[in-house]
């Protein structure tokens, strides 16, 4: 379920001081509206800078999920925004990252963005998994398999994003070809088989409109991709569309709909060969 946003300026005094020590005074503040997972959500220029501002209450159901964000950014150079500050007082958990240009990553076939994604999603398969806690990938989808064997083909000890949602990957036309893209929003880092964010692209590209035959083709510029046994890549097509009929149900929203329909389509392209 989506965290409800509420504005910046409905901080406590003690939390916007904390963060003006950082920053200095604001001067503009534009609210953002794509993301479910963080109260707070903005991005903010003073007369030093600019930044991108990310928050939970520190006693938020979720507020795991900012901890784990802020563990995890010190290993992302090159795939995320930089960690600038952090801000832990009044009750709020407050993140700084570097501001990002660029547009969200347009995932229709034919896009020009697609290969920068796939060069980033390969460039993360290369990244070290640091030792942080995180969360395994075969824990993630026990309840959703239709069989328990098929957990082993999740496992592994690759760093994954899993939530590869296009607005979490922000492309700037202006960088180098080939540095382009970067992810965003790291609340759901797992560890997890070297494929699997490959998987979790196929189904976004689907949602986009991709085939599913055109999305694995997408996938399979991943190498990683190539060491998924068959079986396996049907087992996480299974157990996603479980689990986004589960969330759609809960939550029929139109995005959530979407999700499981691709899901779907992508399992029943994987049972007909």
């Amino acid at each position: 379920m989506a965290t409800i946003r509420i504005g910046l300026d409905r901080l406590p005094p003690a939390a916007r001081a904390a963060v003006e020590e950082h920053t200095g005074h604001l001067l503009t503040v534009e609210e953002t509206t794509e993301g479910f997972n963080s109260e707070i959500a903005a991005r903010v220029t003073s007369t030093t800078g600019t930044w991108h501002i990310k928050g939970l209450r520190t006693d938020h159901p979720r507020a795991w999920t900012q901890r784990r964000e802020a563990a995890i950014a010190p290993f992302l150079t090159g795939l995320a925004p930089a960690l600038r500050w952090r801000v832990e007082t009044a009750g709020w958990d407050l993140l700084g990252f570097e501001a990002l240009n660029g547009h969200h990553a347009n995932y229709a076939p034919g896009s020009p963005d697609l290969p920068e994604v796939a060069t980033l999603l390969r460039r993360l398969n290369e990244t070290p998994c640091p030792g942080t806690e995180l969360r395994r990938a075969e824990q993630r989808l026990e309840h959703y398999v239709a069989h328990p064997d098929d957990l082993r083909y999740f496992a592994g000890t690759h760093l994954l994003h899993t939530d590869l949602n296009n607005a979490n990957i922000l492309v700037d036309p202006d960088a180098p070809p080939g540095d382009q893209a970067r992810l965003v929003d790291w609340s759901w880092a797992t560890r997890g088989a070297p494929w699997l964010d490959a998987g979790y692209w196929v189904i976004w590209l689907i949602a986009a409109g991709h085939t599913p035959a055109s999305a694995e083709h997408w996938a399979a510029e991943i190498p990683s991709w190539h060491t998924a046994p068959a079986e396996g890549i049907t087992a996480f097509a299974a157990a996603n569309a479980n689990l986004w009929s589960e969330i759609s149900n809960a939550d029929p929203a139109p995005w959530t709909l979407r999700l499981a329909t691709a899901t779907t389509t992508w399992h029943a392209h994987r049972r007909t060969g």
